[in-house]
Formats: C-alpha cells, sequence, structure tokens
C-alpha cells in the first residue's frame, strides 16, 4: 500500500508536468493575466511540454532506448534531456515572445539552465533527481512571484513545501535516487531560478 502510493506521488509530481504546473501557476498569481494572453501560452506550451515530450517517450521506448518514465540509468537521461532543451528553446523563442509574458519568460530561462545543469552533470557521471530539481524550480518560482506582485500566498508556498518533502520522501523510499542526488537536484532547480531573479524580480 505504502509502495504504491508513493509511486503514485512520483507520477503526479513528475518532472515532466513542472513547466506546465509552473505556466497555470502564474497566470493563477499574476494579477495582469488576461484570457488573451492565457489561451496564447497554456496551450502551446502544454503542448511543447507534456504531449510532445510524452510521443517522444513512446518512441525512444518502442525502440528500447528507454525503459520507464522515470529513467532509471544515466544513459536514458541523455536523450530526453536534450529533447527537453531544444523545447525549452522553442518556448522562449516562439511561444512567450509571440504573447510576451516577462517573469514567464525567465521562469523558462530557469528551467532551461537547470535541464542543462543536470545534463552536465551525467557526463560526469551524476544522476540528479529530476523530481526534486522541478520541485525547486518551482517552490523558488513561487515565492519570486509572491514578492514580485505583492500578493500572500504563504498558505500555497507552505503547501508546496510539504508537497516537495513528500516527493524527496517518495524517491528515497522507491530507491530511486540517494540522498545526494536529491538535494543536488532541489538545488540545482532553486539556484537556477535564483540567478535570474535580478531579471525581473
Amino acid at each position: 500500500m505504502t509502495h504504491h502510493f508513493y509511486s503514485l506521488i512520483s507520477y503526479i509530481f513528475h518532472p515532466l508536468f513542472i513547466p506546465f504546473g509552473g505556466t497555470v501557476l502564474y497566470f493563477t498569481i499574476a494579477p495582469y493575466s488576461s484570457l488573451e494572453m492565457q489561451s496564447g501560452n497554456i496551450l502551446p506550451i502544454f503542448i511543447l511540454t507534456v504531449i510532445i515530450p510524452i510521443i517522444f517517450f513512446l518512441i525512444l521506448k518502442n525502440l528500447g532506448v528507454i525503459s520507464s518514465i522515470f529513467l532509471p540509468t544515466i544513459q536514458e537521461r541523455k536523450y530526453p534531456l536534450y529533447i527537453s532543451c531544444i523545447l525549452f528553446l522553442m518556448i522562449l523563442y516562439k511561444v512567450i515572445p509571440n504573447n510576451y509574458v516577462n517573469e514567464l519568460f525567465y521562469f523558462f530561462t530557469g528551467l532551461l539552465t537547470a535541464t542543462g545543469a543536470a545534463l552536465i552533470l551525467l557526463f560526469f557521471k551524476f544522476k540528479t533527481s529530476m523530481h526534486l530539481m522541478g520541485m525547486g524550480s518551482i517552490l523558488t518560482f513561487m515565492i519570486a512571484l509572491s514578492i514580485h506582485f505583492e500578493i500572500n500566498i504563504t498558505l500555497a508556498i507552505s503547501v508546496f513545501t510539504l508537497l516537495t518533502g513528500l516527493v524527496t520522501t517518495s524517491r528515497l523510499y522507491l530507491k530511486a535516487h540517494t540522498k545526494n542526488e536529491i538535494f543536488i537536484g532541489f538545488l540545482v532547480g532553486c539556484v537556477s531560478q535564483l540567478i535570474i531573479l535580478k531579471y525581473w524580480l
């Protein structure tokens, strides 16, 4: 029962959903969010960060390149990370400039930086926790949005902090990562967002 619960948590908070989750979070918090702005960003970002990666996953799985959606080995992680970098660049150069949203642009810049860092670490045979990298990114972005828009979302931040702890527990329980891999993943996620705050906060 416990195993199934933690597996479910790992699926719900899969890094695949983090870019889209951050986008929805932004439009929920942003005071000047309009329907036109939302429709111009949310659907293309959903297609590029969820639908297309799932299609690539199915292709790579059929080719025998990857074995699971959780990418257990270092070799399996390289191709999805390359694909993620290309998709993030497409969002930064094609989607967001056409429906310009400053804060969201830098959120995706941070995600691209984090993904690039995770890819570089793979060449040093270090498997970063993508789950915690995603949670660290979105948590930092959430806190930054709260300060930027001067909106009190302390409850939401507290809940997400608890969820981050739950995801950490699930990854450790399932023996998917070591403590170091989880810590570095969270650190990469947070730092990649923090270093670009000076450009928009």
